[in-house]
């Protein structure tokens, strides 16, 4: 391709994007507005009128090269070539559309804007019978797939994930995870307003053993038995300022909670299927939830917020 068709190539390019960099959202925003005050079918009427005006302004742009690109020769074959790039540009600008909308980053918003013309650009650069600029047409092509399709969509959902683990530690101060007992494993974990909820459940299925852990902050400066006391439910403090409550249940079952100060919070466990020792060994082992447990938890999708 000689120099001068080249710029010419060049400046036919820059004019489609441009065209459609500025018809393109007003054809949208005008859309928008039509569907909002009288539904879609009031929408239907601009569509009609618009997009011809938006081919014509498309076949404008093929006049500086009609002696370069074959299609462009003469008014009506520009008005057909106009017209395949317009529904090929449009492809590309929805399918920009649904990426966006699945999170994909698309920049600033006079960036998006700008954006808009570009299908338009690259559909238009596969008609200019030029090899390199198919290839570079092709490669911006491959690029917005790749960004789109692949990269865009990854990137969008680690960033959902950094923003939910986020949301778990705005109440950092209160998560705090025990050792799971013996053949048992964390099987639910709620991140409430006041609370760090966890319960630990057998971990194969069948069995039947429930601990509940809950982590809340200091409720009164010391420890202290509820007042007035539930009916069936002995309270004792116990050594280190501990509190132990038994509840008497029905057919002579019963369940053991045990309350503990830990730093800044209060750490109460219970259980009808564990002992005492075990839930001991349990507040025993409290420790501030790592990232990596955090991790863990929010890929087995058992961590969730309670409000």
């Amino acid at each position: 391709m000689t120099h001068g068709r080249g710029a010419l190539t060049v400046l036919h390019l820059l004019l489609v994007w441009a065209a459609m960099t500025v018809t393109v959202p007003a054809l949208g925003f005008g859309l928008l507005a039509a569907a909002w005050g009288g539904g879609a079918g009031a929408a239907v009427p601009l569509l009609v009128l618009v997009v011809p005006l938006a081919v014509g302004l498309l076949a404008t742009t093929g006049v500086p090269v009609r002696t370069v690109v074959p299609l462009c020769g003469t008014a009506w074959r520009r008005f057909g070539w106009a017209a395949m790039v317009f529904v090929l540009g449009t492809f590309g600008v929805l399918g920009g559309l649904a990426a966006y909308s699945g999170g994909v980053g698309l920049g600033s918003a006079g960036t998006r804007i700008a954006l808009t013309g570009v299908p338009y650009a690259v559909a238009a650069a596969f008609f200019v019978p030029g090899r390199w600029v198919r290839l570079g047409a092709a490669a911006v092509l491959a690029a917005g797939v790749v960004h789109g399709g692949f990269a865009g969509p990854a990137r969008a959902e680690q960033h959902r994930h950094e923003a939910e683990a986020a949301r778990y530690r705005e109440r950092a101060e209160l998560l705090y995870l025990g050792t799971a007992p013996p053949g048992m494993r964390v099987s639910r974990a709620t991140v409430g307003p006041g609370y760090f909820g966890v319960e630990y459940r057998p971990g194969r299925e069948g069995g039947f053993a429930y601990v509940g852990l809950t982590v809340r902050p200091r409720l009164t400066p010391e420890l202290r038995c509820p007042e007035p006391g539930e009916e069936g439910m002995t309270c004792t403090v116990v050594a280190h300022g501990e509190i132990r409550m038994v509840r008497e249940l029905p057919a002579g079952e019963r369940s053991v909670t045990l309350v503990r100060r830990h730093r800044d919070v209060e750490a109460e466990v219970t259980s009808q299927t564990l002992d005492e020792a075990g839930l001991r060994r349990l507040l025993d082992t409290l420790r501030p939830l790592s990232d990596a447990e955090l991790e863990r938890l929010m890929r087995d999708k058992v961590i969730d917020r309670g409000f």
